[in-house]
């Protein structure tokens, strides 16, 4: 799954446009490597977000075609 689709379905970011600028600045790395929207996620996986101030730190736990609200928080684990 693309990793700016994740961070949407996941509900990590809001909205799919705000998660692919997020990535085009260098804000999302995936496993310690900094990641474009496109790049493929798999199971395991460790994405970093960088707010500002703020880190977010995440395992990727399932990946999804379509979550609902409930099943989002599942698809994740903090780190």
């Amino acid at each position: 799954m693309r990793l700016d689709k994740f961070l949407k379905l996941s509900r990590l970011i809001k909205r799919r446009t705000v998660a692919k600028e997020a990535c085009d600045k260098g804000m999302v790395s995936v496993n310690g490597k900094v990641a474009k929207a496109g790049d493929i996620l798999k199971v395991g996986d460790i994405i970093e977000i960088n707010f500002g101030t703020r880190v977010i730190k995440a395992e990727v736990l399932d990946l999804k075609e379509h979550a609902l609200k409930e099943d989002a928080e599942k698809m994740y684990r903090l780190i």
